[in-house]
């Protein structure tokens, strides 16, 4: 989005509302009215509470709508087009509703679908009722919507069946994109991360971003655990989310050794920390597809490696791999699998070469920032 915002600005005045920063910058103040690159900065009244506690996250969530909210009214005016995440997921409804009484145009970005990613994550057992209603108030929303933007073919098909259809272009599919400026492909080895870690000498399997309730993280540990004796495989992951404490407690409990954990790396070290691996990995839970799709994937590409999907075959993450030919697809639910898969994919070095180089092209060629702005750009023109 901060990318978008300042391309947006080359051509339109911008005003970002947001509220105060998360994930690696948490507990960082900034100012609530500030400028960079020529795009207008407004941030709300926030509470610094704990996301990965449920409820802590669910109160959280709810002041910062209900702040952005009474900005929003006060601020946008008719001749605008908001462009507006699904997470928090009362934003878009309150959103929705600040545009419709002010007059202004809207664009729902669905990074999310709710509640399929609450179910999926099992944050909602047992509450058919509510799953019911939520899924009735998202097909509102969408419809209601002037347009509604989805990241991959499978959100596509799910958001399509909410609005019963397509309005003549109402529902967008945009992809994310590859930060092929600042991610860039080098060799494995050496890499001064994997130098500092004393890993460098075996084959690293890299798994890095939010490590939520929607990652299938213990697939990937159990897949660990399988590996352990055999020394030459080493697990990175790199990140945090609402499993990162059940990951360290299982890392000490299982004894594996071949499973490094970090914290969020500065996307400016992206280049280094993504490079430091033969193959990466990313994963969905089952239930995912059409729920969200990893941005992560992309500047995996772009730093040319090879990809291990391990999700659902129906998700845009293991469509790309498979169409492509830039990795594997495994199962969520099988560390038997996603072992064996390890084990074959580092027997062929010259493949797994292979792949790499078509990840970046591929990257180059197709999820590009120009192509992915340029979609964006052509949207809001055709809505003023």
């Amino acid at each position: 989005m901060t990318c978008m915002a300042e391309h947006f600005v080359k051509f339109w005045p911008v005003r970002v509302i947001c509220g105060q920063p998360k994930y690696s910058a948490r507990g960082t103040k900034v100012p609530k009215n500030s400028v960079r690159h020529g795009v207008r900065i407004e941030r709300v009244a926030d509470l610094a509470l704990d996301k990965n506690v449920l409820l802590f996250r669910f109160i959280a969530m709810h002041f910062v709508s209900l702040s952005m909210l009474l900005k929003m009214i006060g601020s946008i005016k008719p001749r605008d087009v908001a462009i507006v995440v699904t997470s928090p997921p009362l934003m878009p409804f309150l959103a929705l509703a600040a545009c419709k009484l002010r007059g202004t145009k809207v664009v729902i970005r669905v990074d999310d679908v709710y509640p399929e990613a609450l179910v999926a994550s099992r944050s909602l057992p047992g509450l058919a009722l509510l799953t019911t209603l939520m899924i009735k108030l998202n097909g509102w929303l969408f419809r209601k919507a002037d347009r509604v933007v989805v990241l991959g073919r499978d959100m596509e098909r799910l958001v399509k069946s909410r609005i019963r259809g397509d309005r003549g272009g109402h529902v967008r599919l945009v992809h994310n994109w590859a930060d092929l400026g600042t991610v860039m492909p080098s060799a494995t080895t050496p890499n001064p991360l994997l130098q500092e870690l004393g890993i460098a000498d075996k084959d690293i399997i890299q798994c890095a971003g939010n490590m939520g309730r929607v990652q299938a993280i213990e697939t990937m540990f159990n897949a660990a655990e399988l590996l352990r004796a055999e020394g030459r495989f080493h697990f990175l992951f790199i990140g945090n989310g609402a499993k990162r404490k059940w990951m360290e407690r299982a890392a000490v409990e299982k004894d594996l050794k071949n499973v490094t954990i970090l914290n969020f790396k500065p996307r400016s070290e992206q280049s280094v920390f993504l490079n430091a691996c033969g193959i990466a990995m990313a994963s969905l839970v089952s239930g995912m597809a059409g729920v969200g799709v990893p941005s992560r994937m992309y500047n995996v590409m772009a730093a040319g490696k090879p990809l291990i999907a391990v999700a659902d075959e129906d998700t845009e993450l293991s469509m790309v791999v498979k169409e492509e030919g830039i990795g594997w697809v495994v199962p969520p639910d099988d560390p038997i699998i996603l072992a064996a898969v390890i084990r074959e994919a580092f027997s062929d070095r010259h493949r797994l070469d292979g792949m790499g180089r078509s990840a970046r092209k591929i990257a180059e060629t197709k999820y590009a920032p120009v192509i992915i702005l340029a979609e964006y750009c052509s949207l809001i023109e055709d809505m003023t």
